[in-house]
């Protein structure tokens, strides 16, 4: 048995690294969709995403969830404007790496922990923790300096940032699964991105047909780069803990900084490496801050559970049930503390998960590249 976990636990953490890590080296992949235009590339990735989850909706036979979604209008609604937000997350970030901001397109990876924890404040009115409120003034000292250091606002990071924290918010009151959400979503992007793909055809911008039967293959997989490290992220998801999976979140970012440096070339003078270590100063505090509490739940209620374990009779007395239930209720509350310190609640699996109100540091989720709220998990 613990050989069985042991092995389920690598499997998950692999599938974890190989998620992030297709996430973190995307960077290499939009440019390669050239000479096609950043809002050409993003409607294929809408039109093709959508045809490689409903594949795989129709392979594994999901779609009870779909029939329920039209029958509430307020959740279709609520998945209309998450559609429209990831619409522009997505969009400003091909352009951002297209246009050689991969540097200042990873920052907006780098801040969004802190600008979800904003918004859980402001909108949600959710309270924080001392060193949860100073990594969010650090924070904000990061983008004055950064400001500075462009002479201008670091827009792209931002729009990707509050993109992405608004359609997490937007996702936590919809509470779909990962590929569900996403089958979702691209379904409203549909029509609109087939139809400007037919308009571009029709005044000869279309690259498809045009640049070769290599390019257009490059084009549909698309679908493919979106879908793929969703898929592994979900197979992680269920087998390591949230922890583990806030912690492996900022490969993602990690891995575009270093690109947008060593591979893109990207200038990095003084003020914005200041600006970025102030970034990295206040998600230490915050990762720190969120394992530590972990940790103090786990003790608190560790005696709880081993208390309720000693106190459960055999399986064959009648009474045995309420030890049982104490017994998976102290479990239960332990992971619930790590979800807490994660971001996520909710138990693993295929089904949706709903997000705790409470956004307290590590949010165990993907990066806004892969289209799921950080506050949700599949």
């Amino acid at each position: 048995m613990a050989g069985t976990s042991k092995s389920e636990g690598r499997t998950g953490l692999l599938n974890g690294l190989a998620a992030y890590g297709m996430w973190g080296l995307v960077p290499l992949f939009w440019p390669l969709l050239k000479p096609a235009g950043a809002t050409e590339i993003l409607a294929h990735r809408m039109v093709w995403s959508l045809a490689f989850v409903a594949v795989a909706l129709l392979v594994v036979r999901r779609w009870a969830w779909a029939g329920e979604l039209l029958r509430q209008p307020r959740r279709l609604g609520l998945v209309a404007i998450a559609a429209a937000v990831i619409t522009v997350n997505w969009g400003v970030y091909i352009w951002a790496v297209n246009s050689g901001h991969v540097v200042e397109a990873s920052l907006g990876y780098f801040i969004n922990p802190l600008v979800t924890i904003a918004m859980g404040v402001l909108i949600l009115k959710e309270r924080l923790r001392p060193v949860q409120w100073a990594a969010v003034g650090v924070g904000f000292s990061a983008v004055l300096v950064l400001t500075i250091g462009y002479g201008r606002p670091p827009w792209i990071s931002l729009t990707l940032a509050f993109s992405f924290a608004t359609y997490g918010l937007v996702k936590k009151k919809v509470n779909l699964g990962g590929v569900e959400s996403l089958a979702a979503e691209t379904a409203i992007q549909f029509l609109p991105a087939l139809g400007y793909l037919l308009w571009l055809s029709a005044h000869g911008g279309l690259t498809f047909a045009t640049e070769g039967i290599g390019h257009a293959a490059l084009l549909a997989s698309t679908g493919l780069v979106t879908a793929l490290p969703l898929v592994c992220f979900g197979a992680a998801a269920i087998r390591v803990p949230l922890s583990t999976l806030g912690l492996l979140q900022y490969l993602a970012p990690v891995f575009q900084f270093l690109l947008g440096v060593l591979y893109f070339g990207e200038a990095m003078p003084p003020e914005r490496w200041a600006g970025f270590a102030l970034v990295w100063l206040a998600l230490v505090l915050l990762t720190g801050d969120a394992l530590r509490t972990s940790r103090r739940a786990a003790r608190t209620l560790g005696p709880a559970f081993t208390e309720s374990r000693a106190a459960a009779p055999g399986a064959t007395d009648p009474a045995g049930a309420i030890g049982v239930t104490a017994a998976t209720g102290a479990t239960g509350a332990v992971q619930e503390a790590e979800s807490v310190a994660s971001g996520v609640s909710g138990t693993a699996g295929g089904a949706a998960v709903a997000a705790v109100p409470a956004i307290s540091g590590v949010p165990g989720a993907p990066a806004p590249e892969a289209g799921v709220s950080p506050l949700t998990k599949p």
